[in-house]
């Protein structure tokens, strides 16, 4: 709370003795140290009070949701949740969507992606021949 080492401490007791004096220094500390008690048990009180405030009120409750849905974690493992329900990772026979040219695409990127096709298709009967050893062989 407050930032007072012990020299600041002994000043100040130093201080004190001399102001106050030596017969009513201990009667002024005992004093003191009521008074630091009572506001810290006024403190716990109110502290307390509040706390049960929200409790009624559904604070924590709600405390408790909005870190559920901030949590980046969770919100990460949903979105591949997400993903593997539609199908991306399933591994089975689902092929992969090609992708379509569009419209506003200029015309070097739909001759490109002709070319492309074509390519893709010109693979396949190499890769079909090969796969089924009907390839011709030299002797």
């Amino acid at each position: 709370m407050f930032d007072i080492g012990w020299t600041e401490l002994l000043v100040i007791g130093i201080v004190a003795l001399i102001v106050v004096g030596p017969k009513d220094l201990p009667m002024m500390f005992r004093k003191l140290g009521q008074f630091t008690g009572q506001a810290r048990r006024m403190a716990r009180e109110f502290t307390s009070a509040m706390e049960e405030a929200a409790d009624e009120a559904g604070v924590k409750e709600m405390q408790k949701d909005l870190r559920a849905m901030a949590n980046p974690k969770q919100m990460g493992l949903d979105a591949l949740k997400d993903a593997a329900d539609l199908g991306d990772f399933t591994g089975g026979d689902s092929k992969p969507a090609k992708p379509k040219a569009s419209a506003n695409a200029g015309p070097a990127t739909q001759k490109l992606a002709a070319e492309r096709a074509k390519a893709a298709e010109a693979a396949k009967p190499d890769a079909a021949s090969t796969e089924t050893g009907t390839e011709d062989s030299a002797p």
